[in-house]
């Protein structure tokens, strides 16, 4: 360099740059310098680094040049779970394309990734946690259609389904379905009696909660699917669950009691229908033995009839003598009519006292 120079002298010149003392003119006496340095140590200690006067300089400037690449490098390079998905930003601003489970690179610090779980979570409603809120039990308490107080424990299941809404349209995902699922289960239970909640429609009132947390989220663009809603206990506050205990079995002997009174009226009902087919029985049977018997007779009219026309007097006399012996036929005394043969007297054999004399030797 042109200051190094003296003259053509090879020695250093501490005259500085322009061959003179920084105070004063060509060969007059330089000013003391102290410990202060000037600005020719300062440039002949950088050219001596800079050329090797200093030693491990250049392998120092190395060692920084590679040790900024090796940390460029592992922030450029991100490892995602298998039961993750990566979204990286550029500027701030989200990729379209998802990074999935395995080794990626980006240009760090231009690029960034955020990771979202992608696992089922469960979000407890009413179960005492250790939030202020859950732990003071009255999360779970709700209004039912037939204004009672109904304490609900229920969980949420849900997925995140879109990870990059889920990362920048809402701050508290968490929170928000909490709120969302506790919401709707409000709604629905302030439309039903209670008794549906503890134990008639516990399975409607699971769909019902689910269509409309889900709806609720999808209008929010949480980015999220809700997969189950369960009940896990529904009943009343613990300050009314002895009344409400004597209610219940004061419902089961109601029931137990209007069961039995069903059953004796059945019984009852179905004998009285077994007799009541009897007597038609008896009554059908009745009617067409009395139509048999007149048709019957009604026949045996005609025909007697029908002789009477042909030959009466001989008819006549053929229904006298039938009469007779059915009207005499069990009496031991024997009429004779009169002027019988000329003389009154008829020829009589006494068959029914020969009968009783036989019985009576047979006997003995």
């Amino acid at each position: 360099m042109p200051w190094e120079n003296n003259g053509g002298g090879g020695g250093r010149n501490n005259g500085g740059p322009w061959g003179q003392a920084p105070g004063g003119g060509g060969g007059g006496p330089r000013r003391p310098s102290g410990n202060t340095p000037n600005l020719e140590d300062i440039l002949n200690r950088g050219r001596d680094q800079f050329r090797g006067g200093v030693p491990g300089g250049r392998w120092a400037i190395v060692g920084g040049v590679l040790a900024l690449l090796a940390f460029w490098g592992v922030n450029s390079v991100y490892t995602i779970n298998p039961q993750e998905v990566g979204v990286e930003l550029r500027f701030g601003k989200p990729k379209p394309e998802l990074s999935g489970p395995g080794l990626h690179f980006m240009l760090w610090p231009v690029e960034t990734v955020e990771r979202v779980v992608t696992t089922v979570n469960q979000t407890q409603i009413g179960v005492a946690t250790t939030s202020s809120r859950a732990s003071s039990g009255n999360e779970g308490l709700m209004l039912s259609g037939d204004q009672n107080i109904v304490n609900v424990q229920f969980s949420v299941f849900w997925f995140i389904s879109d990870p990059t809404a889920y990362i920048f349209n809402v701050r508290d995902q968490d929170s928000m379905v909490r709120y969302a699922a506790e919401s709707a289960m409000r709604e629905v239970v302030g439309r039903r009696p209670a008794q549906e909640v503890y134990s008639d429609d516990r399975a409607g009132i699971q769909a019902d909660v689910l269509r409309i947390t889900q709806s609720t989220l999808q209008a929010y663009g949480l980015g999220v699917t809700v997969s189950q809603i369960l009940i896990e206990n529904a009943s009343p506050p613990s300050e009314v669950i002895d009344a409400f205990n004597e209610v219940q079995r004061a419902r089961q002997d109601e029931t137990r009691l209007q069961e039995e009174a069903r059953s004796y009226a059945n019984t009852l009902l179905g004998d009285a229908r077994g007799r009541a087919a009897a007597l038609r029985e008896e009554a059908a049977a009745y009617t067409n033995r009395v139509v048999q018997e007149a048709t019957g007779e009604a026949e045996r009219f005609n025909s007697v009839y029908a002789e009477y026309v042909n030959s009466p007097g001989v008819t006549r006399q053929r229904m006298f003598l039938e009469t007779m012996e059915e009207v005499l036929g069990g009496s031991e005394k024997v009429l004779v009519e009169s002027g019988a043969n000329g003389s009154g007297v008829v020829p009589y054999l006494p068959l029914p006292e020969l009968r009783s004399r036989a019985t009576s030797s047979t006997g003995n």
